[in-house]
């Protein structure tokens, strides 16, 4: 079923990369739940499978995740978390509470795939929020349509695009 479209050599190595990256993303996430427990490793092996087979089957691999891209990529999203946390706690206990909320609309070249991971990002960042889609573009909500929150979703697009190996040409 997940194998069929993988016929040539290029789509195998592809599938292979998928298999390793996903299971050592779900066995992380596992070793965090579970705190390492080794009473928990049999199952943890269990649902790792489980876990990668649907990630397989429901998004399955088209192009592989650049880690560096992706590495390069947590710091920065963590230090504007933290940024952003703080400058929405500053406006929550402000007396006067500076806000201007309001939609936007985002358009995006990503796929499928890409622009779900997209608007998980933009709604972890403090002062947005993906409210889902219409018309093929992500409904964003902003805290502060005037205080450039807004602006960071084209960089957060460019390197989303970067981490799967999407260039400016596979855009169009």
């Amino acid at each position: 079923m997940i194998l069929m479209p993988f016929r040539t050599k290029c789509m195998w190595r592809l599938l292979i990369t998928a298999l390793v990256h996903r299971s050592a993303l779900f066995g992380c996430v596992w070793l965090v739940l579970t705190d390492a427990a080794a009473d928990a490793a049999a199952f943890g092996i269990v649902v790792v499978g489980l876990a990668t087979w649907l990630s397989l089957h429901l998004l399955p691999a088209k192009s592989p995740l650049v880690l560096w891209s992706f590495a390069r990529h947590v710091p920065r999203f963590f230090v504007g978390s933290v940024k952003g946390g703080v400058d929405v706690a500053r406006r929550a206990f402000s007396p006067d509470m500076r806000l201007n909320p309001g939609w936007r609309k985002v358009s995006s070249n990503l796929p499928d795939g890409g622009r779900v991971a997209l608007g998980g990002e933009l709604s972890l960042m403090p002062g947005t929020l993906c409210a889902g889609t219409v018309d093929g573009k992500l409904l964003v909500h902003l805290l502060d349509t005037e205080a450039g929150f807004d602006s960071g979703i084209p960089r957060e697009e460019a390197e989303i695009a970067a981490m799967i190996g999407q260039t400016r040409s596979d855009a169009s």
